[in-house]
């Protein structure tokens, strides 16, 4: 599928890998819709990008089917979704003698889980009803998991178990959007540089770049946006996972 003229969501799209894959769309012709719960943060993304903004939170189901809708009717259709909103915590199962937060662990599901499950389908639904040629792609959707689905370090429970499920998704949906013509896709993130990591000191920031075989950095958020763009034009691509790490493979801590 070519970006010129089309119409992709990207959830997240206020910061970070979403704002960067919003940019590198944008930059070859498409017409997207950038969704964020960040009103200020996403307002102003948009306005840089020359794009539309709508202040969803991707687990407010009625939110999500009233922006889907809006995005089809207002710029003409729609022919994909990239899925970059997500949250991450730090905590043990046993830490202190306290066990997890059962509501945090709850919380981190329901953002990169049930959040991208939500948009999915939603954004499937529209997709589906459009008129297309037989052979013919209607869309391609583009989940976000991480390296951490498969290397989870102590601490990540909940984050690792949220990014095995959307790994775990990827398949299925696949293989049942087939017949519609959808495709889906998922990057797996290694260590990039983004609002995640914003917090930490330069130090920490050069030093877990510098744990990267090659190149020995932290990812730049565009490369995730080229290789977004890479699976929409590549039409071999679908129901599998891609690695976006420089070869890391995490270590326990």
């Amino acid at each position: 599928m070519e970006l010129q003229n089309k119409v992709f969501i990207v959830t997240g799209g206020g910061s970070g890998l979403g704002k960067a894959t919003a940019r590198v769309f944008r930059d070859a012709g498409a017409h997207v819709a950038i969704f964020d719960r960040d009103l200020e943060r996403g307002q102003t993304a948009a306005d840089s990008l020359g794009s539309r903004f709508y202040h969803v939170d991707v687990t407010d189901d009625d939110a999500v089917q009233h922006a889907v809708k809006q995005v089809s009717d207002q710029l003409g259709g729609l022919h994909g979704a990239v899925n970059c909103a997500g949250i991450a915590i730090v905590q043990r199962v046993l830490g202190s003698e306290v066990p997890h937060a059962l509501d945090d662990f709850q919380r981190v599901l329901m953002v990169n889980v049930v959040g991208t499950f939500n948009v999915t389908r939603w954004a499937a639904l529209a997709m589906s009803q459009a008129p297309v040629s037989k052979g013919e792609e209607r869309g391609v959707i583009i989940q976000s998991a991480s390296v951490a689905a498969f290397e989870g370090q102590i601490g990540q429970v909940a984050y690792s178990a949220s990014k095995g499920a959307v790994v775990a998704m990827t398949l299925p949906m696949a293989r049942e959007l087939a017949r519609f013509g959808i495709r889906v896709m998922t990057i797996a993130p290694g260590i990039f540089d983004t609002p995640m990591l914003g917090l930490l000191s330069d130090e920490v920031r050069q030093s877990l770049g510098a744990q990267v075989p090659f190149p020995s950095r932290l990812g730049d958020p565009l490369e995730y946006g080229l290789l977004a763009r890479h699976i929409v034009e590549n039409p071999m691509l679908n129901g599998d996972v891609i690695r976006l790490d420089g070869a890391i493979r995490m270590a326990p801590r």
